[in-house]
């Protein structure tokens, strides 16, 4: 079976039928060319405001498609750009998942909005947990698949855990799991190991998430990349709002990757604090593990989560409770903030540890 065969066996059959809707910017592109625009019914005086929002933007935000293709070293028919990765993900279960019938498989704990949004849809989710160390059990995953599960997802590095899930665990699930395999790499630029953005080349089932809302610093933004062949691409093109993605958001991300050195000196104070935050934490007789990470929060284990979460919110520091999660007992998950706020969050522990 070639793998265009097999990704459209993939696909729901209403999806890969349908016609999709053709917005005014879909059916004109001669832009530069055009100096008068009466096809799409906006208001041609504009709006109160001093810079001009009345035109619809780009609906494949094709600037920052080939900014992005550069960097990454691939096509701009390789990439979606979407509502943050959150609308990736959300297509991609409409694309590919046949409510009450198909099913997903997901590795608890994990991001919490892939069982979410499958339960919004009617699909069933299955659940192949980390093991108590927080590895991937390969067997498990197999045990949880059949021939109706679709999408496979990997958060690596893992949310809440911080640890990346291993190379070697990747290729065994996108040479056995018979879906699509989604790779969320939200945390990738705080990682000491590459994306696995080199892996679309040979397995043409992967799908890679990132988003400017991490590393970039840009989460109000809402700008998520889902990254893959380009059949998958145009299915969820196929299927997204006219026009996901608002000209502010785009505008600033592309000024954004134009300053990329400054990017880089950011992580590299994010890493150290990092590092600097899990000694200092380990310190504390109240913690009991701090769990190595690959992203821009640690995992902590702690005495007693909810008594500490509740007395950091009484000094006014927000953390996150992940004790009820799976293998997560007592643990905190804190993410590594500026110098000053990781040094307010240090205080405040010993304090309470004082106390």
């Amino acid at each position: 079976m070639s793998a265009r065969n097999d990704l459209e066996r993939l696909v729901r059959p209403n999806i890969l039928a349908l016609a999709p809707y053709r917005s005014a910017r879909d059916e004109f592109q001669g832009l530069a060319s055009a100096s008068v625009f009466l096809d799409a019914n906006e208001n041609s005086l504009g709006s109160p405001l001093e810079e001009d929002f009345s035109r619809y933007p780009d609906p494949y935000q094709r600037p920052l498609k080939e900014a992005l293709a550069r960097q990454k070293g691939l096509l701009p028919g390789q990439i979606f750009l979407g509502n943050g990765s959150d609308e990736a993900i959300d297509l991609l279960l409409r694309a590919f998942c046949e409510p009450r019938l198909d099913n997903i498989v997901i590795l608890p704990p994990t991001y919490g909005m892939y069982a979410v949004q499958a339960a919004v849809q009617d699909v069933e989710v299955r659940r192949a947990p980390l093991c108590a160390d927080f590895s991937p059990d390969p067997e498990a995953v197999l045990r949880a698949t059949d021939e109706r599960s679709k999408l496979l997802f990997l958060c690596s590095p893992n949310n809440p855990t911080g640890n990346r899930l291993p190379d070697s665990f990747l290729i065994a699930m996108l040479e056995r799991f018979p879906g699509l395999v989604v790779v969320d790499e939200a945390y990738i630029d705080f990682s000491e190991q590459p994306s696995v953005l080199s892996f679309l080349e040979k397995y043409p089932r992967l799908v890679v998430l990132q988003t400017f809302s991490k590393a970039w610093g840009l989460a109000a933004l809402r700008v998520g990349m889902a990254y893959s062949n380009s059949f998958v691409i145009n299915i969820l093109n196929k299927i997204k709002y006219p026009y996901n993605l608002n000209v502010l958001s785009v505008r600033i991300s592309l000024q954004a990757l134009e300053r990329s050195s400054e990017w880089n000196d950011k992580i590299g104070v994010i890493k150290a604090e990092r590092e600097r935050l899990a000694r200092a934490l380990t310190a504390l007789p109240q913690v009991r593990e701090v769990f190595l990470s690959e992203a821009n929060f640690l995992l902590v284990r702690t005495t007693d989560a909810d008594r500490i979460y509740a007395a950091l919110c009484a000094e006014g520091i927000v953390v996150r409770n992940r004790t009820r999660e799976l293998h997560c007992e007592n643990c905190l998950r804190i993410t590594v903030g500026s110098p000053a706020e990781n040094d307010r969050l240090i205080a405040a522990l010993q304090n309470l540890n004082a106390a």
